[in-house]
């Protein structure tokens, strides 16, 4: 079992949270720039470092985006995802990019999670983010807020339901999980009064994740749709959001440093911190240090938890779905 990091955006906290989370580990191999990880506090010798790029130190400050930076973390992705392809690595778990730097860059997806769905030809896929005490799916991802209305259509819905039932069940190792699916208007929509989404789209969608569960023979409880101001004190496993902030607000509020965000429907695990590439604090060291940032006041400097509880997601998930292949 092997599990392959990309470091991410060489002027973000990505090197040094990497460096930080690999001190006492082994079987992964790291896709990135051997300066940049020496500038961020080195590799164990028990990790092995496939050299990307070797950047100029000008071109990997932290803080200071660059646009050979900007290139450079995308191809630390493209050699992890060749060498999955290849089957040298079972999982992937990557550090932050920046979505601005990248499209300088000439990256043409919004995300990572897009990319992968591309590399890998997956024909479906959705980005859930799991902690400690709450696993949420999103319907839509990086939208526009006046485009989700019309991106919601009942085989969308379905499709966020059956792939988070599956990984719940295959991944997660829930026999029969309880999923909750989100109202989009106030109120659940009041019977059509606020809206009638609720109705027309996720309803029927409902119903369609339900017939492809029973034809797949995947087990799962669905309620909705829920109000989204009270849905999450419910006892569900997993809960349908419609939208992107209607999904991070509360797993961020709730699980903001142990949340990790894992890409379903890919032939290969894949996670990731829940947090961005962080410039006004990189550079400063991941082991949670403070310091003071021109006499503002106290600031946290970045710390690894996220990316260790990706690390740790990754090999659990790996774990359960061989588990799993072994006894079907």
């Amino acid at each position: 079992m092997t599990i392959g990091i990309t470091i991410g955006d060489p002027s973000g906290i990505g090197p040094e949270i990497v460096s930080a989370a690999l001190r006492d580990q082994g079987d992964v191999i790291v896709f990135g720039d051997a300066g940049v990880m020496a500038r961020a506090g080195g590799l164990p010798p028990t990790v092995r470092l496939i050299e990307v790029t070797s950047l100029d130190p000008a071109d990997a400050v932290p803080g200071r985006p660059s646009r050979a930076g900007g290139a450079a973390q995308v191809a630390y992705l493209e050699a992890a995802i060749a060498a999955a392809k290849r089957g040298e690595i079972d999982a992937l778990v990557t550090a932050p990019i920046s979505k601005t730097q990248a499209k300088a860059a000439g990256f043409p997806f919004p995300g990572h999670t897009e990319l992968l769905a591309e590399r890998f030809a997956a024909p479906e896929h959705a980005m859930m983010f799991a902690g400690p005490r709450l696993k949420v799916v999103l319907a839509t991802i990086h939208l526009p807020l006046s485009a989700v209305p019309a991106a919601l259509t009942p085989a969308v819905i379905a499709r966020a339901i059956y792939l988070g039932a599956k990984a719940c069940v295959e991944d997660f190792g829930i026999d029969r999980p309880r999923i909750g699916v989100l109202g989009l208007n106030p109120h659940a929509g009041e019977g059509g009064l606020f809206g009638s989404e609720e109705n027309d789209v996720i309803l029927p969608g409902i119903d369609l994740a339900r017939t492809r569960l029973t034809a797949a023979h995947i087990p799962a409880e669905i309620t909705g749709p829920l109000v989204p101001d009270a849905a999450f004190r419910g006892p569900h496993d997993l809960f349908v959001a419609l939208y992107h902030d209607q999904g991070l607000i509360p797993v961020k509020l709730i699980d903001f440093d142990l949340a990790v965000n894992v890409t379903l429907g890919l032939p290969i695990i894949r996670t990731s911190p829940d947090h961005g590439v962080a410039y006004d604090i990189a550079g400063r060291g991941a082991g949670g240090a403070g310091y003071k940032d021109g006499g503002a006041g106290y600031k946290e400097g970045p710390r690894a938890d996220s990316f260790v509880a990706a690390l740790a997601l990754a090999r659990r998930l790996l774990a359960n779905r061989r588990r799993g292949a072994q006894t079907a």
